[in-house]
C-alpha cells in the first residue's frame, strides 16, 4: 500500500481533535461487510476518543453483520428519514466510508450533495468523485477496513481501538477479500489482520457469524440456482447466475441470501469471469466477479452503469432480466479476446 499522504491526515486531525465533535459516518447504499465493518470499527474508536458519533446507513443490511457491537446506534434512513436529517443538521462533521461517488448514497444522494460542514471521504475504489474537502483514496487496499485501519494509525487514534473496534475492521477485510481468497496481494494485508488479532478478536467465531448464519431456504435458493438458474459459457471463460423475483418469493429471499453467489461459477474449471443477475422491480442489479487480468470493473462501468475492483464489480440497469440476459451473452464474445487471455 501507498504511504498516506501527511497533509491529508493532518488535516482530518484537525477536524477530530477536538473534544464532542458531533460526527455522523456514513457507508454506502445496501452495507456489505466493509461498509458496515469500517463504519462501526471507525464509530468505535472515534467514541473512544470523546466525539459525539452516529452510524447512518441508508437502508438495511443482512443479519448476518448484526452481530457487531453496538447496533442500535445505527440509524436507517429508510425507515426513519427525518432523525437522519437531523444528525445531518446537528453534525459537525460527515465521514464517508466504502463508497467513489455520491450515486452510491442511494436516496440520501440530495442530503449529502446538499451537506454544507466538512466531509471527509475514505475508500479504497478507483477514480473517487470529487465531493468531499478530504479524500483518502487508496484503490490499492484490499479494503475500506484495512484503509480505516491505516488511518487511524496515521492519526495517532490507535491508542483508542479495543477488541470490539477490531472486531468490525476485521470482518470488513474478511469479506472484501472473499475470507482472504482475492485483494491480499499485499503482505500488509495479512500484517493487518495480525495487528487486529491483537486485541483478542475470535476470528474463527467472526468467521462462522457471517458465513454458517443462513437460513435453510437460503442454502435451497442455493442449490436451486446452481441447477436450474446458472449458464455456463466455455468458449468464453464465463458464467452467469440469474435470480428471477419468483424465484426469490419462491424461497422467501431476505437482504442477503444472494451474498457470495457470485463467487461459485469461478470453481468451474476454465471459468474466469462470473455474473449474477438479480430481478428487482422495474431493473435488474449485477454483480461481477473474475479470476487473471479481466477487468471487471472496466466491463461494468461500460456496459451495466457500475464499477469496482478489477476483480470485483457491481452494476444495474434499468432493463427486463431477460434483456439483460441478452446483452449479456451479446457482451461476451466482443470480449472475447480479454476473456482468453486472462490466466486463471
Amino acid at each position: 500500500m501507498k504511504e498516506l499522504k501527511l497533509d491529508l491526515i493532518n488535516a482530518f486531525k484537525e477536524l477530530i481533535v477536538e473534544p464532542n465533535q458531533r460526527v455522523v459516518i456514513l457507508p454506502h447504499v445496501n452495507p456489505d461487510g466493509d461498509a458496515i465493518g469500517s463504519a462501526l470499527g471507525m464509530a468505535h474508536i472515534l467514541k473512544t476518543s470523546g466525539l459525539q458519533v452516529n452510524v447512518v446507513c441508508v437502508n438495511e443490511y443482512a443479519d448476518f453483520f448484526k452481530w457487531m457491537d453496538d447496533q442500535e446506534s445505527v440509524t436507517f434512513y429508510s425507515s426513519d428519514p427525518k432523525k437522519v436529517e437531523q444528525l445531518l443538521d446537528d453534525s459537525d462533521l460527515l465521514i464517508c466510508l466504502d463508497f467513489n461517488h455520491l450515486s452510491r448514497t442511494g436516496k440520501m444522494k440530495e442530503l449529502i450533495e446538499n451537506y454544507s460542514k466538512s466531509t471527509v471521504l475514505i475508500d479504497h475504489h478507483p477514480y473517487p468523485q470529487d465531493f468531499a474537502d478530504i479524500i483518502i483514496s487508496h484503490p490499492e487496499c484490499s479494503s475500506t477496513a484495512e484503509l480505516v485501519f491505516h488511518v487511524i494509525r496515521a492519526l495517532d487514534f490507535e491508542q483508542y481501538m479495543n477488541k470490539s473496534a477490531a472486531e468490525c475492521l476485521f470482518c470488513g477485510i474478511m469479506t472484501d477479500t472473499g475470507s482472504f481468497d482475492y485483494n491480499v496481494s499485499d503482505p500488509q494485508t495479512f500484517q493487518t489482520v495480525g495487528e487486529l488479532l491483537k486485541f483478542g478478536i475470535d476470528q474463527d467465531y467472526i468467521h462462522s457469524q457471517v458465513f454458517d448464519n443462513y437460513s435453510a431456504d437460503r442454502m435451497r435458493l442455493l442449490g436451486y440456482c446452481l441447477n436450474e438458474c446458472m449458464e455456463v459459457f466455455p468458449e468464453h471463460h464465463a458464467a452467469v447466475i440469474y435470480l428471477t423475483k419468483e424465484t426469490q418469493a419462491k424461497f422467501n429471499f431476505v437482504k442477503g441470501d444472494s451474498e457470495g453467489f457470485v463467487n461459485y461459477p469461478l470453481s468451474i474449471r476454465g471459468i474466469h469471469f462470473s455474473t449474477l443477475f438479480s430481478e428487482k422491480d422495474g431493473m435488474v442489479k449485477a454483480s461481477f466477479r473474475s479470476k487473471g487480468e479481466f477487468a471487471v470493473n472496466e466491463f461494468a462501468s461500460e456496459n451495466f452503469n457500475g464499477g469496482g475492483h478489477c476483480n470485483a464489480a457491481g452494476g444495474e440497469i434499468y432493463a427486463s432480466l431477460t434483456e439483460t440476459l441478452d446483452k449479456y451473452r451479446k457482451l461476451l464474445p466482443v470480449y472475447q479476446e480479454k476473456l482468453v487471455k486472462t490466466k486463471s
